[in-house]
Formats: C-alpha cells, sequence, structure tokens
C-alpha cells in the first residue's frame, strides 16, 4: 500500500500571478452573499482534532466537515446552486449580486426565463446538488451516473425530483452523453469539467465552491495554516481553492498545498508528471472506492491553476482513503467524530500515513511536515454510500 504512493514536487508553482483571480476573496464574498440567501444555508464546523495532532506528531489538524452542507451530505451544492443562479442572472442581464433565492423562486423571474431542463454527468453528489437546486427553484434535472455508481446515490437523486439513471459507461464518457444530450433537447449542461469551448458554466461552478474557502478562514480567526490538502477529481473544487487560498494570502505565508488523487483516476498528476504541455487521461473503468474523484479527464481551467499554483501532486491507492474514514470515524480522547465518504478522507488518510510510516520519511521532508505543522483537510462528503461506508469502517474491507 505504502509503496504505490508516488509524490511530485511542482517546481513550477507559484510562478504566476493571481491579481485577477476570478475565484479570489471578492467574488467569493459574492458567492457566499448568493449562498446565505438560501434558508438551508448554514457555516459547515471546522473541527480541530487535538489529540489526533498530537498522536501524529504535529502542531494542529482541521477538518472541515461538509457533509452538513445544505441536508445533501456533500458540498457539491455550492456549485450547483451558484452557477445555476449565474446562469439565470446572465439570461436576465442582471448581476448575481441581485439575485437572491427568494427573488429566483418569483413568478416574473419564472415568467422571463420560461421552462429550464439541466442537465449533469455526476459520480453522485455533484448529480444530487443540481437535482435540489433545480427542484428548489422549480426547474426539471435530468442526471446520468457512470457504470458501477451506487444504487444510493441514484436514488438520492431520484428523491430530488430529476429523472436519473445509470449508465453503462465510466465518468468521462458519461459526460460526452450529457453534453449530447443538451444538444439534442436544448437542455442546459451544468458540468465542472471544463474543456475548450465549454468554460463559462464550469466557472461557475468553481467560484461557487469558493463560499467553502471563505468561510474557512473566517473560522480560524487569522490562525496561520502551514499545509492544505485538497482532494481532486476533475480539479475544478482543488483548483477553485488553490486559487482562492493564494488570493487569500497572496504569496506572504501562503501555505504549501498538495492536491491528492486515487491512483486508478489520477489525471491530474499524469499530466503535471508528462509536464509536455498536454492534457493526459486515464482510461478505463476508473475503478476506485473514492467514486467522487473517479474521474479520467482533467478540467482546463482547474489544470491552468493547478500548474502554476499548488506545490504537489499526489497519487495514492484506495487503502489510504479507508483509513482515513476509519481514523475519523474512531477518534482519539475527546476529539470529535467525523463521518467522511471515501473522497472526503482521502487527505487525512494520506496526512496520517506520512507522519507514522518509517517507508515515508523522504515524503515528509518533502512536504515539509513536521511538529509545527498546522494543518487543513476538507471532508468533502458523508457516508453518501452507506453501505460501502459500514463495509469500509465496520467491517475493516476496502472494495474496490
Amino acid at each position: 500500500m505504502i509503496k504505490n504512493i508516488k509524490v511530485l514536487h511542482n517546481r513550477n508553482a507559484r510562478l504566476k500571478s493571481t491579481s485577477s483571480n476570478p475565484f479570489g476573496v471578492e467574488n467569493a464574498k459574492k458567492a457566499r452573499a448568493f449562498h446565505e440567501s438560501f434558508p438551508d444555508y448554514s457555516v459547515t464546523p471546522l473541527i480541530e482534532l487535538s489529540q489526533l495532532s498530537k498522536y501524529l506528531g504535529v502542531n494542529s489538524i482541521y477538518i472541515k466537515d461538509e457533509s452538513y452542507r445544505f441536508g445533501l451530505n456533500a458540498f457539491k451544492a455550492l456549485g450547483g446552486t451558484y452557477c445555476i443562479g449565474r446562469y439565470i442572472a446572465n439570461k436576465l442581464a442582471v448581476d448575481i449580486e441581485e439575485l437572491s433565492f427568494r427573488k429566483l423562486q418569483s413568478k416574473s423571474v419564472k415568467e422571463q426565463i420560461g421552462d429550464i431542463t439541466f442537465v449533469t454527468a455526476t459520480d453522485g453528489n455533484h448529480g444530487r446538488g443540481i437535482a435540489w437546486a433545480a427542484k428548489e427553484l422549480g426547474y426539471k434535472s435530468v442526471v446520468y451516473l457512470p457504470k458501477g455508481s451506487a444504487l444510493e446515490r441514484l436514488r438520492n437523486i431520484q428523491a430530488l425530483g430529476a429523472e436519473a439513471c445509470i449508465t453503462e459507461m465510466n465518468y468521462d464518457d458519461t459526460v460526452r452523453l450529457a453534453n449530447a444530450q443538451a444538444k439534442k433537447n436544448g437542455w442546459v449542461l451544468l458540468q465542472d469539467t471544463a474543456w475548450e469551448g465549454y468554460e463559462q458554466i464550469p466557472g461557475w461552478i468553481m467560484e461557487g465552491y469558493t463560499t467553502l474557502g471563505l468561510e474557512i478562514v473566517e473560522q480560524l480567526k487569522g490562525e496561520a495554516l502551514s499545509h492544505i490538502f485538497l482532494q481532486a477529481g476533475v480539479g475544478a473544487m482543488a483548483g477553485a481553492l488553490t486559487a482562492f487560498f493564494a488570493d487569500y494570502y497572496k504569496g506572504k505565508d501562503q501555505p504549501i498545498i498538495t492536491i491528492v488523487e486515487p491512483d486508478k483516476a489520477d489525471c491530474v498528476f499524469k499530466t503535471v508528471t508528462a509536464n509536455d504541455g498536454s492534457l493526459h487521461r486515464v482510461t478505463g473503468d476508473l475503478d476506485t472506492i473514492m467514486a467522487g474523484l473517479a474521474c479520467g479527464e482533467v478540467s482546463t481551467i482547474g489544470w491552468d491553476i493547478l500548474k502554476n499554483t499548488a506545490d504537489n501532486f499526489v497519487s495514492l491507492p484506495d487503502p489510504i482513503a479507508a483509513n482515513g474514514m476509519r481514523i475519523l470515524g474512531n477518534p482519539i480522547g475527546g476529539d470529535e467524530k467525523i463521518i467522511s465518504g471515501e473522497s472526503g478522507a482521502v487527505t487525512l488518510g494520506f496526512v496520517a500515513a506520512v507522519m507514522k510510516h518509517r517507508d515515508l520519511r523522504n515524503v515528509k521532508e518533502q512536504l515539509q511536515l513536521d511538529n509545527e505543522s498546522r494543518i487543513l483537510c476538507i471532508s468533502t462528503e458523508g457516508d453518501t454510500d452507506q453501505e460501502s461506508y459500514r463495509k469500509i469502517v465496520w467491517e475493516g474491507t476496502c472494495p474496490s
């Protein structure tokens, strides 16, 4: 397991200015103000694990617990709600600051916009967020899930009124299906994967994710971080938050940012390793327990940020995520229990592995982790697949 961890330091990090950063603090304030207008919005917990910090030999570990987000058990609705808001604002030729949840629900807006069907491909959490936002605002949604998706995730999406099904394709081919159906039926594609010619909506989704970053820095109340670990699927969340933190710290005492991926879907890692100016795919079934990260093609927007701003890239096997789930679900001493899913727990699982395994001493040195380190990880989801969660945490298995 440990031998399969691969780490690459990015020598190109922090070479470019982020002064015109669309995912910086000012736009994050707009996104957060929009989210605050939703009745179900609340700031998710930032939990300090002081006993685990002592056990692992670091100064502090903070976990942002996104299982509480909008009652949907994952952070993804931040992007889904905001991109729908931005899409409607664009159609109305108004600024997003002029639209609130109540105004979007209003009869006058609906009469101006007319009927819309939003369509997306998802590993589960993004589609659930889109379905929820569409339902709340009175629009239709169609959601496609890739082969192997958990029935629980499908049913959660269908329960929100979406037309949804599991395809016989991997994630990236399912995205292509959703795009084709959007063109065929006149639907609006809401995807966080960006490609040439399709970047506006993915950019809006990423802007929505910056609410998360703004909450974190306010909850820290000025306490400095030395390290931030972010997980990547297509790189949308990782790119948005890397850009946000780069803008917030503006190069001064900026934390070391490390991007983590499953080794069976490590498109970002493969792209940075090749370093040839091209985006590199991972093909096949993308058979990892980290369903939310099972993406074989990196987003162009996310990559443009990460290649210049993130410090390290990591490719690692499923058991690291499984161990992170067990650690968070079985806290030491007085630490708070955190129910974190496969994609949510991978960063903490990686930190624990690096700090406890002698065979990873060189990685520990490369990442500059020591007893002064102040670490942030984001648990991006709770037990969105409860059957898998129980097998991993209760039974000690690691299905893959």
